[in-house]
């Protein structure tokens, strides 16, 4: 990557040059640290979150969203998270492909990442990542991820807005959505509202929300048709950028980042070395051999 003095990376064109610092950072290449130290962050600019479960119409979702905001002159910047296969460690990173229209535009930069097994579908990197896209001048920035059951809460740790999309099959689970699902949604979207029992569907979320004591909005939306994605557009102007103290969300953010951290430096095979070696001690104790395996580990970090 050519020299670049960061202090610049605000309203950057360059989208090869991007790209190349989003893999510095995902990769922990050398200069990484420097760039997220040097990085102009802008927490003005919202974070949406979009989550829900596979076939739910996510990435067609945004692509019409995109369209809309494209419409307005507004530059997007795209985080695909993709889930990691637990057998390959491979990422499909598909969704590239079902928004493919969004290449040719100059003011529509995309990226995936892989979820390297983070739970929810986010990992540290997706933080650090986002945090290089706030810093380079676009006017939304999109993350994407797929949520399962109660996995999706992760993504309230990274967007300023999350969007809970599902669709009208799942009408006969509602009533087993969990409570922390329904506190960290600011907007659901009922997908693929044209098909049967959408109307009943979102009704009856409707009224959860309310029992809930949730004044969440619930916005029917057949992407494909580009149905209700101005509302939605609306809908995200009209929220607040942070939901609470900005302290909070970047101690959690830190938190996570640590941890990734704190994980990496951990010897997998080290470990299995010197827990074989321990174990030929009269006196091997496992609690005290993590002890000093985090002592060491805290002092090399």
């Amino acid at each position: 990557m050519r020299e670049l003095n960061l202090k610049d990376l605000v309203k950057i064109d360059d989208y090869k040059l991007l790209a190349r610092i989003l893999t510095r950072v995902e990769n922990d290449l050398p200069g990484s640290i420097e760039v997220l130290k040097n990085l102009n962050i802008d927490y003005n600019i919202p974070v949406i979150g979009i989550t829900g479960p596979p076939g739910a119409g996510k990435s067609t979702l945004i692509n019409s969203l995109v369209n809309l905001i494209s419409k307005e002159n507004k530059r997007v910047g795209i985080l695909v998270v993709d889930p990691t296969s637990p057998f390959t460690s491979g990422s499909l990173l598909g969704d590239r492909v079902r928004m493919s229209e969004q290449f040719t535009k100059s003011d529509v930069f995309i990226r995936s990442i892989a979820t390297r097994g983070a739970l929810g579908g986010l990992s540290a990197k997706a933080i650090e990542m986002v945090d290089v896209l706030r810093s380079a001048g676009f006017d939304y920035i999109i993350v994407e991820t797929v949520g399962v059951g109660q996995s999706e809460i992760e993504i309230a740790g990274l967007a300023d807005i999350t969007t809970v999309v599902l669709v009208p099959e799942a009408g006969d689970e509602i009533q087993h959505i969990k409570s922390g699902l329904m506190e960290i949604a600011d907007i659901f979207v009922i997908n693929k509202a044209d098909r049967e029992g959408a109307d009943t569907f979102a009704n009856t979320l409707q009224k959860l929300l309310k029992q809930n004591g949730a004044s969440t909005p619930v916005i029917k939306t057949i992407a494909n048709k580009n149905y209700g994605i101005d509302e939605l557009l609306s809908q995200f102007k009209s929220l607040p950028v942070s939901k609470s103290d900005l302290s909070l969300i970047l101690a959690e953010k830190a938190k996570q980042i640590m941890q990734a951290r704190y994980i990496k430096a951990l010897n997998k095979e080290r470990l299995l070395k010197d827990i074989k070696e321990g174990m030929l001690q009269p006196a091997f104790n496992l609690y005290s051999f993590i002890d000093k395996w985090v002592s060491q580990i805290e002092n090399n970090i």
